[in-house]
């Protein structure tokens, strides 16, 4: 077992993550730590790993075996549930990294840039020893003076030691359907309302800023730092992506779209050409895909991954290699219904309904809209002039599309 003298969080991002047999199960994306408290060092709980297809969680240190700024290498054992803070829990790069501290020896205000975490050989903990610190300064073309540090040296404010009630209600908000946590949001101030922004996960932001109107997703968007921004928009669905990317600038779409992964850009440039009220417009580009060979098990536990959503997860488009949008040619739809009344080793192939006539990209909303009633769908396989996948267009966001523009806004009619 190999354990670095110490670690550097910052550098630490996106390092691969490795199972005991050499196979990539993740990246690193942050560490957590037991909330900062003054006399002690910050604990390192474990780490923060995004698994495909981009779900966060949480992987304890004392599953890691190894741990370099090269590598790190997990006991194999992984809880997939998605990653969840607790109230006297904070991320060091989220929320701890780019915040201002006094030092002990300091006059001015510094900012941390880095925090490296060592291992205590007779307690086998991980904690937070040394800070990388920025001094704050306004003095015209003054170079930024950056400094090693004790942690010990940092003045740990009263309101780091416990949970405030901020705080206790962000825990809340992270608990709430992301429908819910939508509807709350618009309820504060567009400061307040950022600064929640900033403090959720990135998996749970994108899920909200799903359900939010589009000139409050984007003024949200906009006041996050550009590569976190970035970062958001490829967790958010393909075609909710789109529409914000659709409500900006052409200059300001294109920054973001130049710090996303290239397959996720690519994805969405080819959204952006579509009309908002076309199939292509409303399309998610990531439904449930699988090839002709796959079994019935393979397609339940393709549809059992939560992070798809329920519409998604009522069938399975099969088509010809490739299975990434744009596909081989579409074959056909398997539905989940069916899925489950047959033995786990039968080919989805032979299950295929092939009676639901995909529709193009460019058809209009009453075009889809009559499709939807006459099959009695949930989702349509939208396909392109050569017959291959190109997307789905689902039930909800239909009716998202079919609802006017402020409907979020309207009072809830109660029964009764």
């Amino acid at each position: 077992m190999h354990m670095e003298h110490r670690v550097f969080l910052a550098r630490l991002a996106g390092t691969a993550v490795f199972d005991p047999n050499g196979d990539q199960v993740g990246r690193v994306r942050d560490a957590v730590l037991s909330r900062p408290a003054p006399l002690r060092l910050p604990r390192v709980r474990g780490l923060v790993v995004e698994v495909p297809p981009k779900r966060r969680i949480f992987v304890p240190m004392g599953r890691i075996t190894d741990i370099s700024a090269d590598q790190v290498v997990t006991t194999g054992t992984l809880n997939l549930r998605r990653f969840q803070l607790h109230a006297d829990e904070v991320l060091a790069l989220g929320q701890l990294r780019n915040s201002n501290f006094n030092v002990k020896s300091k006059p001015n205000s510094q900012k941390i840039v880095d925090m490296a975490m060592q291992l205590d050989q007779k307690a086998r903990e991980w904690s937070i020893t040394t800070v990388f610190v920025r001094e704050s300064s306004s003095g015209f073309m003054r170079r930024a003076v950056e400094t090693l540090i004790d942690w010990s040296e940092l003045q740990i404010e009263s309101h780091l030691a416990t949970a405030s009630e901020e705080q206790q209600l962000l825990a809340q908000v992270n608990e709430m359907h992301e429908a819910d946590a939508a509807k709350f949001l618009l309820t504060l101030s567009y400061e307040v309302r950022l600064q929640f922004a900033r403090d959720l996960a990135d998996e749970v932001l994108a899920a909200v800023l799903e359900e939010l109107p589009d000139d409050d997703r984007v003024a949200l968007l906009q006041g996050l730092e550009l590569s976190r921004a970035a970062n958001i928009l490829e967790e958010m669905d393909p075609a909710d992506a789109a529409d914000v990317l659709s409500e900006m600038s052409p200059e300001s779409a294109a920054a973001y779209l130049n710090l996303m992964e290239p397959t996720d850009a690519a994805g969405l440039k080819q959204l952006l050409t579509y009309g908002d009220y076309t199939a292509g417009g409303m399309m998610t580009s990531n439904p449930v895909i699988l090839p002709a060979n796959a079994t019935v098990a393979d397609a339940l536990a393709a549809v059992r991954v939560k992070a798809v959503t329920p519409a998604l997860a009522a069938q399975v488009f099969v088509v010809r290699a490739p299975t990434e949008t744009p596909t081989g040619r579409f074959l056909g739809i398997a539905h989940t219904q069916r899925l489950l009344r047959e033995p786990p080793f039968t080919l989805v192939s032979s299950v295929l309904d092939t009676t639901i006539e995909a529709i193009h990209p460019a058809a209009p909303l009453s075009d889809v809209t009559r499709r939807f009633a006459t099959y009695n769908l949930v989702a349509l396989p939208v396909i392109d002039e050569v017959g291959r996948l190109i997307g789905a267009v689902t039930a909800d966001d239909l009716i998202d599309h079919m609802l006017p523009s402020d409907w979020r806004d309207q009072p809830e009619v109660e029964n009764g």
